[in-house]
């Protein structure tokens, strides 16, 4: 069967005109060997006329795809031209008209088959009674023209069935390339997100303390000493954070490191390194405590990691509340603070807001970011849907 394939694919992929001047030689072939073989005694021997007259009612169909109608009228037309003139051999089977009455039932509507059809069997009976006139024949002769008929309304609804599988594939393939395409800007946009929260976050708390290091040398060495170190841990942990992410990146150059991303657990030192010269932090967690998925976890994590950031760049707090309430089906985040609130009193823009606002979306939540409760400050309020840890997310 694998043998037979690879010509049968080959013949699909040639070109329509080869295809037709193989047939055509093909049924010139068939209707020479009459002329060829050997006669039984007492008939009259073939003539180059009445070749000719045969070969000429073949070539038509080389263009039988371009006027399938008018190819079949011009072999009806020679054929009969043969039978009254020519006193050649007959032949088996009329080779070239099933062949040009296959095209027409293959390519022409509806009306030009019935009127082609019709004109047919009216064209085999005048044939057949100018012949032997035996109903045999006819029936025969009609059989193989009906035969012709189904084959090519056959291979009609195959090309069809085909060409709709064919554009099912090609709007499947466009459909899971969009998607592929859609999948990496989705994650394009979440690792720019996370690499925004780690660095400005970590850069943010680098800054307050190194601008608050030359007043502690001043005032209170021992308190300069604690800044550098706070440095020192949060430049460490924003570097560890980061190798991991771009490992993963990196993963089709060898094994990629599988650190867990920080999430609630790792609140508290977050909140111990911005306490470090930064404002006072006051935290909170309530509720029934769960296990959270992964990335409701993370996402918590780098919520308030983000509100954070923004309170030690814009906000000149003293002070910061961080209250995370636990729910049945939700987890509620709130980070307040006593500074000035957003430059120009916006709470639309930022990348951090932004960012805020997505990773509440994706988990099923929503964010809201504005003033205080009192009207002072700045308040972040985030909630994402959850599930107990193992039902899934």
């Amino acid at each position: 069967m694998p043998a037979l394939g690879r010509p049968v694919r080959r013949l699909r992929g040639a070109r329509p005109w080869g295809v037709d001047l193989g047939l055509t030689v093909l049924v010139q072939l068939a209707v020479t060997m009459p002329f060829v073989l050997p006669r039984e005694p007492g008939l009259p021997p073939v003539t180059w006329g009445s070749y000719a007259v045969t070969t000429l009612s073949v070539v038509p169909l080389v263009w039988r795809r371009r006027r399938p109608v008018l190819v079949l009228v011009a072999i009806l037309l020679i054929g009969g031209v043969y039978k009254v003139m020519m006193d050649g051999p007959g032949q088996p089977l009329p080779y070239a008209g099933l062949m040009a009455f296959y095209t027409v039932a293959l390519q022409c509507p509806g009306r030009v088959r019935a009127a082609v059809g019709a004109g047919s069997v009216v064209a085999v009976g005048a044939s057949v009674g100018l012949g032997t006139g035996s109903a045999r024949e006819l029936s025969f002769t009609l059989f193989c023209a009906g035969a012709a008929y189904v084959l090519g309304r056959l291979q009609y609804t195959r090309q069809a069935y085909t060409a709709a599988v064919e554009d099912r594939a090609a709007q499947l393939e466009r459909a899971n390339r969009i998607e592929a395409e859609q999948a990496v800007a989705r994650e394009r946009a979440r690792i720019a997100r996370e690499m925004h929260d780690i660095l400005s976050h970590a850069v943010s708390i680098m800054i307050v303390q190194a601008e608050a290091g030359p007043v502690a040398v001043r005032r209170a060495p021992e308190r300069a000493e604690a800044a550098l170190e706070a440095i020192s841990e949060t430049g460490r942990e924003a570097m560890a954070q980061l190798r991991t992410m771009l490992g993963v990146l990196r993963e089709a150059d060898g094994p990629a490191p599988r650190e867990p991303q920080p999430g609630v657990a790792a609140l508290p030192a977050l909140l111990d390194r911005v306490r470090r010269g930064g404002p006072e932090i006051a935290y909170e967690e309530t509720g029934e405590v769960r296990g959270l998925s992964p990335a409701v976890d993370t996402a918590v994590y780098r919520i308030v990691q983000e509100a954070l950031t923004n309170v030690v760049k814009h906000a000149r707090a003293r002070r910061v509340g961080v209250r995370l309430h636990h729910g049945a089906r939700e987890v509620a985040i709130t980070v307040t603070d006593d500074g000035r609130g957003p430059a120009g009193g916006s709470v639309g823009g930022g990348h951090g807001l932004v960012g805020i606002r997505e990773r509440a979306g994706a988990h099923g939540g929503t964010a809201v970011c504005g003033p205080g409760p009192d009207g002072t400050g700045f308040s972040v309020r985030a909630v994402l849907v959850t599930s107990p840890l193992g039902v899934g997310n």
